[in-house]
């Protein structure tokens, strides 16, 4: 099963957005990402009508942050994603009559309701901000500068 990395690669493409001076066009994200300018565009349209970026068009356009890195966190972007489903697991619904089926739903239930709301405390708990210095410790750990365009190599 695959799983939904759309976060992830969101988050990962904030941080770079962060150590870029100015705009970040679709193109420079999709060959920072490995992926192609639409995916990018389409994401960040999502993240702009949220006011978590803003995008200027023609000659020195590109995508920029506009949101305060130290405020916001994992949740907020998480919930600008549309709050996709967590887990891929769920209840079984074929016979809603079934007692055992029942009992097996209401523990089920009591499990995700938990592990989702924990997930969700945590998320509202990291900022970007805290992301962006833990890659730069990590930089600086490695021995490397930071710089944009070598953040990928080994």
């Amino acid at each position: 099963m695959r799983r939904d990395s759309k976060l992830s690669g969101v988050l990962h493409v904030l941080l770079h957005m962060a150590e870029v001076p100015g705009p970040m066009t679709s193109e420079d994200l999709g060959r920072v990402m490995q992926t192609n300018p639409v995916v990018i565009r389409r994401i960040m349209a999502g993240l702009r009508d949220q006011g978590l970026v803003s995008s200027e068009k023609g000659h020195g356009g590109g995508w920029t942050l506009s949101c305060d890195f130290n405020a916001v966190t994992l949740r907020d972007i998480y919930e600008a994603l549309g709050a996709p489903e967590i887990f891929a697991m769920g209840n079984r619904s074929d016979a809603p009559g079934c007692l055992v089926e029942v009992a097996v739903n209401k523990a089920l239930d009591g499990a995700f309701e938990a592990a989702e709301a924990l997930l969700m405390e945590r998320f509202g708990q990291v900022t970007l901000a805290a992301l962006s210095r833990d890659f730069h410790a990590g930089m600086i750990a490695h021995g490397r500068q930071i710089d944009v365009n070598a953040v990928h190599g080994g």
